[in-house]
């Protein structure tokens, strides 16, 4: 059977990530794309990468008929997504790339973005996105709410360890690096690449970035009483990856045996052997995350690493593993591509 898609904000860096992986699904047909300033044009024009494919024309989403659609993705950037999907069709199921339906709490949601939702029901009904700890609920979802980049890179490292208490968990400091195509195509004077390039520095210090606010949803709700960590992402000079190094207190050699035994049977979770970490450039353009543990000098401390791609395994290919799951297909359908190296 072959189920029919529709990608809204396709000439964003995720909605061509979401077409490249699409473009060999087995079961799976792009029917709509929507843009808002290039509709009109091809998606051979917008991405040249991309010319090979036949591909329909991007128009507006209120040109698209979603009567025959059977999944859509929404690319959108957020605010503009709640807006978008409060208005499509029950009938539709939607997984939604954007920040607007990752937090339960509607409080939760106007202190980190700004302003009150515009759509309630929908973020009461959407289920969170990270695929290996809500298959089940994801799998009847309507709507699913995509995870930050940021946010599923440091949550696949720590969520075992705080689940299995092997950690302190008032001592958490995570320090990430996030590829340029994180802040998306929009053009932005400080990601020209003279002003990028490099260089490198940190970005929301201090704890102000709205990835937190998943990180406080999610450890908190595994640990049963509040947690608060710290983080600071930086930008680094590269288009695509996110490495993740997160210090914490506890035995590194249990730490290393939780986050093996947590993963030991998830297709797209690779624990390397204690003492090993991780590079963004061996998972470049997959669906897979690496993870390591390596032992601190200080007794009693660890450091963890995570690698994953932004906008596979932290965006698209994250939406596409779900998509799958919704749609009562093999969960790796189209996901099994090798890593890009060099």
């Amino acid at each position: 059977m072959t189920h029919k898609i529709a990608i809204l904000g396709a000439s964003g860096y995720t909605g061509a990530e979401l077409v490249r992986l699409i473009a060999t699904h087995p079961e799976m047909e792009i029917v709509a794309l929507s843009a808002d300033r290039k509709a009109g044009q091809s998606m051979a024009s917008v991405f040249p990468h991309l010319r090979h494919l036949d591909l329909p024309t991007l128009v507006k989403i209120d040109e698209i008929d979603f009567a025959d659609v059977d999944l859509c993705f929404c690319a959108l950037p957020h605010a503009t997504s709640q807006a978008v999907i409060r208005e499509l069709p029950k009938h539709l199921k939607i997984v939604d790339l954007s920040a607007d339906f990752r937090l339960r709490d509607p409080e939760a949601y106007a202190k980190w973005y700004g302003g009150p939702h515009a759509a309630l029901e929908q973020q009461a009904e959407a289920v969170y996105g990270l695929t290996e700890f809500y298959r089940e609920e994801i799998r009847s979802a309507r709507l699913v709410a995509g995870t930050g980049c940021n946010a599923a890179t440091g949550q696949y490292a720590l969520r075992p360890l705080i689940a299995a208490g092997v950690i302190d968990l008032d001592e958490i400091i995570l320090d990430l690096k996030a590829g340029v195509s994180g802040a998306g195509r929009s053009l932005k004077e400080n990601l020209l690449h003279a002003e990028l390039s490099e260089g490198y520095h940190a970005y929301a210090a201090g704890g102000t970035h709205r990835h937190l606010g998943e990180f406080d949803q999610e450890f908190s709700a595994i640990a049963g009483r509040p947690v608060k960590i710290q983080f600071t992402p930086h930008l680094m000079p590269a288009n695509r990856g996110i490495l993740a190094t997160v210090y914490v207190k506890g035995e590194a050699a249990r730490i290393h045996e939780v986050l093996a035994q947590a993963y030991a049977q998830e297709p797209f979770i690779e624990v390397l052997p204690f003492g090993e970490h991780p590079s963004t450039r061996h998972v470049r353009g997959s669906n897979f995350c690496h993870i390591g543990v390596v032992a601190d000098r200080i007794e009693g401390r660890a450091i963890v690493f995570a690698a994953l791609d932004n906008l596979t395994k932290g965006s698209s290919g994250q939406a596409l593993q779900n998509a799958n799951l919704m749609l009562g297909i093999e969960e790796t359908t189209g996901l099994m591509l090798a890593p890009v190296f060099p």
